[in-house]
């Protein structure tokens, strides 16, 4: 496979000290006595495909600028945001789009084909498990890839969209600086200002990527939905997130409360670490392809 032969992208990685052979073997202890392993990922597993998270030490966004994401109610009440939103997202989306699987989900997909990993809730929204080929997944915070409309309903492709954009802005161009976790870029406002913005093929409606803005709360039904596949569950290893948003902590408190063995696998303090049966301070997509 491409991805497992590629040399992982460090630059968005907080520094860290290889796996200990201690860890490796509590590690591999917990997951051979897991018989439905239910695994919480979050930004710190994508960092070595490249793409930056918002906390990490010294590399996340939030350390490095003083950038903030986009709220939910600003993109629903404001064409000039969403006008903002889309004009950057449009630069990043050939970026983003290409960003490919590391090792760390590769062996999540194995895992699954091996029947030890029950279900995977993702709290990221770049579709790298999917593309990893793992199909027991839930995206907690929706995914970039697909874009809906608020009025209609109506869905399309994120790369659709990237050809309707393309067509009502023939002449416009941009240069980038720097990209954000999530596939957008940053650009000043006078790049933005002449930026077209395509309306719902359908109905005219504001379009929207399927994705939890920050404001914004996870539907009941999918909450529901991995409640149930957590209380299907015998252990929870949380890979690569610092679970400092609620809607992915949340699921780790009920875990607690069913007195699951609960292990940690991320660069830098967790809400977790205080009632983690085992806490890891290393590389998902090093540490894991050691666990056999």
């Amino acid at each position: 496979h491409s991805a497992s032969r590629a040399s992982p992208n460090l630059a968005f990685v907080p520094a860290c000290l290889p796996p200990d052979p201690m860890e490796v073997e509590e590690l591999q202890r917990f997951v051979s006595n897991a018989k439905r392993l239910f695994v919480m990922t979050g930004a710190g597993i994508s960092t070595e495909s490249g793409i930056p998270d918002y906390r990490s030490e010294g590399v996340g966004l939030y350390a490095r600028t003083d950038r903030r994401p986009i709220q939910h109610t600003e993109f629903i009440r404001s064409a000039s945001a969403r006008q903002r939103y889309w004009a950057r997202n449009f630069v990043g989306w050939p970026q983003f789009s290409s960003h490919q699987p590391n090792k760390a989900h590769l062996v999540l997909r194995d895992w699954e084909k091996l029947g030890k990993l029950h279900w995977l809730v993702t709290q990221n929204v770049d579709a790298l498990h999917t593309k990893a080929g793992s199909q027991c997944v839930t995206e907690l915070h929706g995914c970039t890839h697909r874009v809906f409309c608020l009025a209609c309903g109506d869905r399309i492709s994120r790369s659709e969209l990237q050809e309707h954009f393309e067509a009502l802005n023939p002449t416009w161009k941009a240069e980038a600086f720097g990209v954000a976790p999530d596939g957008d870029v940053f650009l000043t406002d006078e790049q933005v200002r002449n930026f077209q913005v395509p309306a719902c093929c359908k109905c005219g409606g504001i379009l929207k990527p399927d994705v939890t803005f920050f404001g914004d709360t996870v539907s009941q039904e999918k909450v529901s939905f991995v409640h149930q596949r957590l209380a299907e569950s015998d252990s929870m290893l949380v890979a690569g997130s610092s679970m400092q948003v609620y809607s992915g902590y949340r699921f780790a408190l009920a875990a607690r409360e069913k007195k699951l063995p609960i292990a940690v696998l991320n660069i830098g303090p967790t809400r977790l670490d205080h009632f983690a049966s085992l806490k890891l301070n290393c590389r998902c997509g090093e540490l894991l392809p050691l666990i056999v």
